[in-house]
């Protein structure tokens, strides 16, 4: 055991497979916990210590506050010590609301608002003049000044350029004392009864005095008064008007264009906010994109009539009010319902979209009957508007969207903010556009700003802009100089949005907190690895404690302490099998040991594959930061996609590649990036997608659902005597269906306690202990087991098991085959981490028959696995090409990027420097490029 006082000690863990181990972990030092994957590595780092620490935290509520959090359960411990306060970076917890961008998570838009409210200066959206604005007695000096010796009228503008006749008004302004008024230009006597043309746009001011201006005492005072009225009733806004030469001057207490007289309100922080209505746009409420009908998607093919089935959202002819009254309009267009929608006049077709009322009388031709109709219609594309707009019913939402396109807004062009917020400048820029810059040009453009600011600006806005440059340079820190803070935060990668966590946690510079990362390496290139592991250096020269749960040998080589869990994974797994500093564990026998001091290594093989001589082209693809890339991929090969994060991988592949694939094999309806041509379609069977997004978002998913094995499971249990004699069907062993679930829980096997202020929490169900199922229900036993038995199962323990049964058998061997046979059939999908659902999903189309011309697209499939797990990884992979078939895996893992057969490397930087293909070939030709940064590694590997 290390030293007492100073290390956090963990007494007796045994949570999920961990074997009832005492561990002491040194506090304010950079700790490394690895091991094989599900060998318990998360069950230590976050379901017995975080858990513990985030315990301790809720019981430091009041009663009153906790009564609404329910009871956190102890995990399974003896005892810990030396705990500080938790802080968990996970993958898994960045916001899907539209609404989080880089900026709002970082907390950099914050600031950036803030410098833009007190710092910027305002244009006029009309002229595009400077907007001033002034105190009562600059207005008075200015007025005594300006209009020395001449006859003056001191407005107040009531009405700006509305419609009305405004008679009301004008007694009104009567009543409060007033004889004269300004309509249109021209000053006139308030008479009773006056009115003007209500169809006609006016002006109107209430004329507050005539005075003729010198410098006299008396005067002074009149002017005063006079501005003190005007600004109380033009709402902080007057007008001069020179009566000789009949030009008027507006001055404002607020910000006003001195030419025409627009104001703005004082600048607020909420004012550049798109999520405050005071600064959201109106047409997007800040979202910067609307629906938009897509006419393509309602008539999918002109040549089809109505009758059956043209307009897409009403399908084929059914006798309903909707049809009557197609044929109705039909009579008024002279059209038949059996006509091909693209002979149909574009006045008919503009009623059937967009509606109308209308009554109208057809005289029949051949008996001479004249007949009276009337159609209210509201039109199939309105209609479709105002469900997705005003609909309470989500399914209602979701089908209206099917016939409808996400563009960007076209009044604030996807700024997301309204038109005033946009003319506050500062250096020449709007917010919105820092907001779009790349954050390695605005942390240049800061750090050049202070040489454009005048001396005001300087020192309002030092604090702030230090605190700007400060989270900017934590961001560079971390490898994400590509990404703009306007970038949403749901199309972030899992490993993107916990390194912006991290910079967010320097950026607060907390001391004495333990931080615990869930492998922060994640879809992060070997060049920025050294600036990850530096930030995380950093965090543990302040002052606190840092345990990293990861697998990268870069990481695992530069800690103070690493601790191996293993030595397999789940039941096998759970002890401890080494420890101590990096060269202390060099020199043991574990797995993790022997691949990091190069006794077992991956074989680089002799000969690298031909392939089958066809290839797949994709030409002058440019969305995003692509820069008119055009890429041959070989059929038949294990293709490599790499390149520095942001450099345009996922747009090249998961963005343009995929879509238009997927919509070619299977009508998918994602809109690819933009692209000229695509050739060789017709050299594979289909293409299959696996990415690393969860396989269910509820506890009530789990492997065995995902992979439709539990179908053939129930499907079993029903084949089983007791089971017949009781007359039990497959849908008694669903805990998705009343009947053999247990009702408390309704088959989730948990019950979920809504947190008010934090994440959901799940406690296991009292009635039935987690089993899911009734009693009667349990009662069924095949070789022994119950249906909550089987689900309990590790895949490893369900291969012998179901060895007799071959449609259960070949999906669970699948999923031992991918390196996940220390998971249970029945485990809930929410614990699963993104590797561990990729490889569910790869199991998944594995267990299905292949044709050995399949086109696989993996993104990142080496995320959470150890080395060994890699190898087993790369043996299924390696058997899928040897049948044929085309793997095409996006990756930063140099152990498989050495085992492919061409590399296609993107760059060479991120963001705007990258979106060139930098080099492609075999990886001994790519590892010969002096340009591109894989190259560089790559060498070192080959060697």
């Amino acid at each position: 055991m290390l030293e007492n006082d100073n290390t956090i000690e963990v007494i007796g863990a045994r949570v999920h497979n961990l074997k009832n181990i005492d561990i002491s972990i040194p506090r304010e030092k950079l700790v490394v916990i690895t091991g094989l994957s599900g060998s318990g590595k998360s069950s230590l780092a976050f379901d017995t210590i975080y858990a513990e620490g985030q315990r301790r935290y809720i019981e430091t509520f009041s009663a009153y506050a906790r009564q609404f959090l329910g009871g956190l359960e102890r995990p399974d411990v003896d005892k810990i010590d030396g705990l500080s306060p938790v802080i968990a970076i996970e993958q898994k917890t960045t916001s899907k609301s539209p609404r989080s961008t880089v900026g709002t998570i970082t907390e950099i838009y914050d600031f950036l608002r803030l410098l833009f409210a007190r710092a910027g200066d305002a244009y006029s959206y009309n002229t595009g003049e400077k907007m001033v604005s002034y105190s009562d007695e600059q207005i008075k000096d200015l007025i005594i000044k300006d209009f020395s010796g001449k006859r003056i009228n001191i407005l107040a503008p009531i009405i700006r350029a509305r419609k009305g006749h405004y008679a009301e008004l004008f007694q009104q302004i009567a009543k409060q004392g007033f004889l004269k008024v300004r309509i249109n230009g021209e000053v006139k006597d308030i008479t009773t009864g006056m009115k003007l043309d209500r169809y006609k746009t006016h002006d109107i001011e209430t004329v507050i005095d005539r005075i003729v201006v010198d410098d006299s005492e008396d005067v002074q005072k009149r002017i005063s008064e006079s501005i003190n009225t005007a600004m109380h009733y033009g709402e902080n806004v007057l007008m001069v008007l020179d009566q000789d030469s009949n030009e008027v001057r507006f001055f404002s207490r607020n910000l006003m264009c001195p030419t025409t007289g627009i104001s703005y309100q004082n600048p607020e922080p909420n004012l550049f906010s798109f999520n405050s209505p005071k600064g959201a746009c109106p047409d997007c409420n800040g979202l910067g994109t609307i629906n938009e009908i897509n006419i393509k998607k309602i008539i999918p093919n002109p040549k089809l009539s109505i009758k059956v089935g043209g307009f897409a959202p009403l399908g084929e002819y059914k006798s309903s009010w909707i049809f009557k009254q197609l044929e109705i309009i039909g009579e008024k267009f002279e059209f038949k319902l059996t006509d091909p929608i693209e002979t149909i006049s574009d006045e008919a077709m503009e009623m059937i979209l967009n509606g109308g009322k209308e009554k109208f009388s057809v005289t029949s031709k051949t008996a001479g009957v004249t007949k009276e109709y009337k159609i209210e219609f509201e039109g199939i594309s309105a209609f479709i508007k105002s469900q997705h707009d005003d609909s309470g019913s989500s399914t209602l939402k979701r089908w209206a969207k099917e016939f409808m396109d996400e563009v960007n807004c076209p009044t604030c062009e996807g700024s997301r903010l309204k038109k005033e917020s946009l003319y506050f400048k500062i250096n020449e820029q709007n917010i919105a556009d820092l907001s779009n810059m790349d954050i390695s040009d605005l942390t240049a453009w800061f750090h050049d700003l202070e040489n454009h600011l005048s001396d005001k600006q300087k020192r309002i806005a030092t604090e702030v802009i230090k605190e700007i440059k400060d989270r900017l340079n934590f961001l560079m820190n971390v490898g994400l100089e590509y990404l703009a803070i306007s970038r949403s935060s749901k199309s972030l990668s899992g490993g993107e949005a916990q390194r912006i966590r991290l910079a967010t946690q320097i950026g607060s510079q907390l001391v004495g907190v333990l931080y615990i990362l869930d492998e922060p390496s994640i879809g992060l290139h070997q060049r920025d690895n050294e600036k990850l592991i530096h930030s995380l250096e950093q965090l543990r020269d302040i002052g606190n404690s840092v345990i990293v749960v990861e697998h990268d040998k870069d990481m695992i080589e530069r800690a103070d302490y690493v601790i191996d869990i293993g030595p397999k994974a789940g039941k096998y797994g759970g002890e401890i099998i080494s420890k101590g500093t990096p060269s202390e564990i060099l020199k043991g026998d574990t797995i993790t040991a022997q691949y990091l001091n190069g006794k077992m290594k991956f074989d680089i093989p002799k000969k690298r594959r031909e392939g089958n001589g066809k290839f797949l082209k994709l030409t002058g693809a440019t969305g995003n930061n692509l820069k008119n890339v055009s890429i041959e991929l070989p059929l038949g090969k294990l293709i490599c996609v790499t390149g520095v994060s942001g450099s345009g991988k996922s747009t090249l592949i998961n963005e343009t590649l995929y879509p238009i694939l997927n919509a070619f094999y299977f009508n998918g309806v994602k809109k690819p990036k933009p692209y000229k041509k695509i050739e060789g379609l017709e050299h594979i069977d289909k293409v299959i997608d696996i990415d690393q997004s969860p396989i269910g978002r509820t506890p009530r998913s789990n492997p065995a659902t995902y992979t439709e094995v539990f179908t053939e499971i129930r499907n079993m249990f029903t084949m089983t005597s007791e089971s017949m004699i009781r007359g039990y069907k497959a849908g008694r062993f669903s805990f998705n269906v009343k009947g053999g679930r247990c009702e408390t829980c309704e088959g989730s096997g948990v019950r979920t306690i809504e947190m008010s202020f934090l994440p959901d929490v799940y406690v296991e169900c009292e009635t039935c202990q987690g089993k899911r199922f009734n009693r009667e229900t349990l009662e069924i036993r095949f070789k022994g087991k119950s249906i909550s038995d089987v689900l309990n199962m590790t895949i490893d323990e369900a291969v012998p098991f179901f060895e007799m049964i071959p449609k259960i058998h070949r999906k669970v061997k699948t999923l031992q085959d991918v390196g996940l046979g220390y998971i249970t059939l029945g485990q809930q999908s929410t614990t699963l981490s993104g590797g561990e659902a990729q490889r569910i999903k790869l199991a998944g189309e594995l267990s299905k028959k292949d044709t050995g011309n399949t086109f696989y697209i993996l993104d990142e499939p080496t995320t959470g696995l150890h080395f060994e797990d890699i190898r087993v990884l790369m043996d299924v992979i390696n058997r899928l090409v040897d049948k044929g078939n085309t793997i095409l895996i996006i990756e930063h893992n140099m152990d498989v990027i050495k085992l492919s057969d061409y590399i296609i490397d993107i760059g060479p930087e991120g963001g705007k420097g990258g979106g060139n293909v930098v080099a492609k070939g075999t990886p001994e030709e790519v590892a010969k490029n002096k340009k591109s940064y894989t190259a560089q590694f790559l060498k070192k590997e080959l060697l």
